[in-house]
């Protein structure tokens, strides 16, 4: 049985909610690789609208098993919360369905507090982040003083893991101007959640590997989008995780044999949420268009979504990057209507035409798109569920795209709705 990774292509928001949702109802497995509680997912069902953070998208559909991996930064007080929230909304969420990491490492509210007074102490530098403690978490993991999953079930061992994350951050606190953490009330907030998240608790490397044996499919759901990797996003307006196909086996425990087809997630144009450079990004009427359109505001922090033209150059970058073999294309129904659509298929720098985003942040900013003009339709193509549905005009756009991403469509997505989606390669099937 094949297992499949999807990505966000390009800088999240992408309509991964929907898609992993839709292909969870041909897995068996669905994993949460990376990220954190800054990543969210809109999915209407029936027309109800559930909005997810941390939980897996495959929570929302009966006889699957939803699991957060260790490359997940887990807030064990957001998660308590998300669970009751999406139980009030009459789904069953316990110990059969949902499964943790017991590696985990969890943010606490020193992460969240360090997070918070670095980006305003940037300034003009700030990178736009959330403020959820992400960045500061992940710093712990890699600096080997982060309290993990497990260690909630150990007073003696929470004990020394609480030495070793105060003798790091008191310190710096204190460098900030800010008061010492309260240990006492740490430990006391950390032992009273223990109960309510460790049951959750399990080997999921181990689990992983006893489902793929027994021929279950998994599907590996990411958070964010490719170009907001630590490595090879826009850095330093990046995530704090690498957000690619290859992180679906470090953050689960799976090797990477055990992945079969990654699927790209891509809008039909482009957005983006915080700082950093964005070539395509249009601060015109059209901009404004898409915005209000598309209903571009971030479902976890209800910042608007700077708006711009399809960038098939950035989107052709994400695609050799995380080995995607398909795209699910989404918001195609955003564009109906216009008269005119460009997309960018190169960048002109020092009297040079790029067919790549340089690496440097000065030549990054400098860039300027070159555009190729495609007509646009007047149908609609909303809620479309085949070809024959859509504008002429429509599926030469869509076939273009393909052709300089080099990379073809799987999937095509014409509403938030479950079932409005054109099929044309099942990534279960490779």
């Amino acid at each position: 049985m094949a297992n499949v990774v999807v990505v966000g292509a390009q800088w999240g928001d992408e309509g991964k909610g929907k898609i992993v949702d839709w292909l969870s109802e041909r897995a068996d497995v669905i994993a949460r690789f990376q990220g954190g509680h800054n990543a969210g997912h809109t999915l209407v069902i029936d027309g109800k609208v559930y909005k997810l953070s941390l939980l897996p998208s495959g929570i929302l559909r009966k006889g699957k098993l939803s699991v957060i991996g260790n490359g997940v930064v887990l807030d064990p007080w957001a998660l308590v919360s998300e669970i009751e929230k999406i139980e009030g909304q009459g789904v069953t969420i316990n110990t059969d369905n949902l499964v943790i990491a017991e590696n985990t490492p969890l943010i606490l509210p020193v992460h969240q507090d360090l997070d918070k007074i670095r980006e305003e102490a940037a300034g003009k530098a700030k990178i736009g982040t959330t403020g959820r403690g992400i960045g500061p978490a992940y710093e712990d993991k890699v600096g080997r003083r982060a309290i993990r999953l497990a260690d909630l079930a150990d007073a003696e061992t929470l004990e020394r893991r609480l030495d070793r994350l105060l003798a790091h951050h008191d310190p710096l606190r204190r460098g900030l101007g800010v008061a010492t953490i309260d240990r006492d009330e740490l430990r006391t907030r950390l032992l009273d959640i223990a109960p309510k998240v460790l049951p959750y608790a399990a080997p999921v490397w181990k689990l992983l590997s006893e489902k793929r044996k027994s021929g279950k499919r998994i599907l590996f759901e990411g958070a964010q989008g490719a170009l907001l990797d630590i490595d090879f996003g826009t850095y330093p307006y990046v995530t704090s995780s690498n957000t690619m196909a290859g992180m679906a086996a470090t953050g689960t425990g799976m090797g990477p044999g055990s992945i079969d087809f990654v699927l790209g997630i891509v809008k039909a144009y482009t957005t983006r949420v915080g700082e950093g450079p964005f070539p395509t990004e249009l601060d015109d009427e059209v901009g404004k268009h898409l915005a209000v359109v598309g209903r571009e505001k971030g479902t976890v922090t209800g910042r608007d979504r700077r708006c711009g033209w399809f960038d098939a150059v950035l989107v052709r970058q994400t695609c050799t990057t995380s080995g995607v073999k398909g795209i699910a294309l989404t918001k195609l129904d955003v564009l109906d209507g216009m008269k005119e659509l460009k997309i960018c298929t190169g960048y002109a720098l020092d009297g040079k035409v790029l067919d790549y985003l340089p690496t440097a942040a000065e030549e990054q900013a400098r860039v300027t798109p070159v555009y190729e003009t495609m007509e646009g339709w007047e149908g609609s193509t909303a809620g479309a569920r085949s070809w024959a549905d859509l504008p002429g005009a429509a599926v030469k756009y869509v076939r273009r795209i393909e052709e300089l991403i080099e990379c073809p469509v799987a999937l095509l997505s014409t509403s938030p709705e479950r079932e409005d989606t054109i099929l044309v390669t099942d990534p279960f099937s490779d």
